[in-house]
């Protein structure tokens, strides 16, 4: 049959489009995204599902197994990462408990239209060295517990438990600062022995999470293009290897240290890596996006690294920001996500690796609170307190993008006043007594952003209004304290 030269080329248009299309929603083979919680006001969890589905991506790693979640990721097919929180490893090292937990957090889940559980993280880095050996004696047995009570419960084939661990638990030593040269931190070597001894038997993967951001954090000496994968004038040899990029060396002293203790093939998961978008004089959209326009491309070609070449399963972190994250690592905490806390995103990404940036996909449907701000009262006559207000506003809510080298330093005190007073008016609902500070704030219809600095209006999410209601409490209370 005859078909029109122009009907040929409409139909091949239509075929251009669609596999463009596909491009588009197509991730990274084994890319993952980290979906952190620790937020004032959450998503609701079937929007932060729909928006990974409409970006293609199929892996997520949580830092809990909260119920709400699982519910809205159940019949997703995503794979999921669930964890058991650091303060819940003692638990664990009973038998009885961790079977428990395996039949509450995994096994109820598996059924047709469940939950595509694959992991079960043990722990969140607990080898850490600020923990002060909180965690060092209890991981290992707690590691063996849930995995076997997978086993137990017969779904330790597909279910596998690993620990994620923070890059600290292996280095090269001073006098030879070069990965081949990798081992484990001498203090924890033996219980690492056992974990990847125990690892290596059950065929699960060792996780760590590297941070290239965190070496030049705070390190003015660090040459900064070697944090990133576009190249360096000076890279480190090590036997005949040049070393263009920290997140090479990095993985590739755990490859070392893995080595030397016996099991260099072992599996190597990488759990979290990101970079922050606020927060530090090198946290921003800017250097973001060079790093996962430089990260993800890699991962897309197999590169792999030069000790461990080909396929990796990576997890980004993260996927939004979190304004209640602890600050103490330091004030970029609650921005490593690719998202705005309302599930907007932040600068353009190719998740397919195929360098086509473009913005992801949102969340859909956000209902946010009404258009209205707080800001510092022109008219107030006694700023004696105008300090400790500020101090008492930033105690409560989010004021890390004031800091040096963030967003929204450098305002005049008024519009500092106004960021702290709008962040906890926000956190507290907008509730009218919430935007008093004894006679220094006022509430306004007028949108007081400042240039790159944003004054936020929170999201309404009813699912967490009792969190909310308990932290409005905390902070009356707090207030009629500081007021008497």
């Amino acid at each position: 049959m005859y078909l029109p030269v122009n009907f040929c080329r409409k139909m091949l248009n239509v075929w251009v489009l669609l596999f463009v299309w596909l491009l588009g929603n197509t991730c990274v083979e084994g890319l993952g995204v980290n979906w952190g919680t620790m937020a004032t006001h959450k998503l609701p969890p079937k929007s932060v599902v729909q928006m990974l589905k409409d970006n293609g991506i199929q892996k997520v790693k949580l830092f809990d197994a909260d119920r709400s979640t699982m519910s809205a990721l159940a019949g997703s097919g995503i794979e999921v990462m669930v964890a058991i929180p650091n303060d819940q490893l003692a638990a664990m090292n009973s038998y009885d408990r961790a079977k428990e937990w395996v039949r509450r957090n995994v096994t109820v889940y598996n059924f047709n239209g469940g939950v595509n559980i694959k992991y079960v993280a043990v722990g969140n880095e607990p080898f850490l060295a600020s923990y002060n050996n909180s965690f060092v004696n209890l991981t290992f047995p707690a590691l063996q517990n849930i995995q076997n009570a997978l086993n137990e419960a017969g779904v330790g084939d597909s279910v596998k438990a690993t620990v994620p661990l923070n890059a600290d638990v292996y280095n090269s030593p001073d006098s030879n600062p070069v990965p081949s040269a990798g081992r484990f931190r001498q203090d924890i070597s033996g219980q690492m022995t056992q974990i990847v001894q125990f690892l290596n038997q059950n065929k699960a993967p060792f996780t760590v999470n590297i941070y290239p951001f965190l070496s030049l954090y705070g390190n003015d000496n660090f040459p900064v293009d070697y944090a990133f994968f576009d190249g360096v004038s000076n890279p480190i040899a090590d036997n005949g290897i040049q070393y263009q990029n920290v997140f090479d060396a990095n993985f590739d002293t755990l490859v070392s240290a893995l080595k030397a203790a016996g099991f260099g093939d072992l599996t190597i998961l990488v759990g979290e890596v990101g970079w922050p978008t606020d927060g530090d004089k090198n946290a921003n959209a800017n250097l973001a996006y060079r790093f996962y326009n430089g990260l993800l491309p890699r991962l897309a070609a197999n590169q792999g690294t030069p000790l461990r070449p080909g396929y990796v399963e990576v997890y980004l972190f993260g996927l939004i920001d979190e304004d209640a994250k602890s600050i103490d690592p330091g004030n970029f905490e609650r921005h490593w996500g690719i998202f705005r806390y309302d599930g907007q995103p932040k600068f353009p990404i190719d998740l397919s690796g195929q360098r086509q940036n473009k913005y992801l996909v949102p969340a859909q449907n956000v209902q946010y609170l009404p258009t209205k701000w707080c800001q510092f009262n022109p008219n107030a006559k006694d700023l004696s307190k105008l300090a400790d207000n500020i101090n008492f506003a930033c105690t409560f809510a989010d004021c890390t993008a004031l800091e040096y080298g963030s967003a929204c330093n450098g305002m005049d005190t008024n519009g500092n006043a106004s960021y702290a007073f709008n962040a906890y008016f926000q956190v507290q609902n907008q509730a009218a007594l919430s935007c008093n500070f004894q006679g220094l704030a006022t509430v306004t219809t007028q949108n007081i952003s400042q240039g790159n600095c944003n004054f936020t209006i929170q999201i309404a999410a009813s699912h967490s209004s009792s969190t909310r209601a308990s932290l409005v409490a905390l902070a009356f209370l707090t207030v009629l304290t500081f007021l008497l």
